[in-house]
């Protein structure tokens, strides 16, 4: 059992940053983030794969948030810039039992409790 803590949400002006971090209690394989805004359902943000060699990520985020990972430390992050409000929404770790990239949230086993973003316009 791993268990998935993430840390880094909170408020902030549209255009500005968040570094979210998820701190793992084991070794964690390919890791993601997830987000789930009010009233939508939860959806794909960007994932990495075991080494940190391959990334990706959902299109709406594409040159504005970056994926990575410290295996030394069990942790993965998300740096998010140029925030929009649309970006507001609970954020959730995830890590899956496979070395690969993995896209869907059915391919993950762990998750994290989630921590809030809220950007304003």
């Amino acid at each position: 059992q791993v268990q998935l803590v993430e840390s880094g949400g909170g408020l902030v002006q549209a255009g500005g940053s968040l570094r979210l971090s998820c701190a793992a209690s084991g070794r964690t394989f390919s890791m993601g983030w997830f987000r789930q805004a009010p009233g939508k359902e939860r959806e794909f943000v960007a994932g990495i794969s075991w080494s940190g060699g391959s990334t990706y990520y959902t299109d709406s985020v594409k040159g504005r948030f970056t994926i990575s990972r410290d295996n030394a430390k069990n942790t993965v992050y998300l740096q998010m810039d140029s925030l929009k409000p649309e970006d507001t929404a609970i954020y959730y770790c995830a890590a899956a039992l496979v070395k690969v990239v993995v896209t869907t949230a059915a391919g993950y086993i762990y998750w994290g409790q989630g921590t809030q973003v809220t950007v304003s316009s």
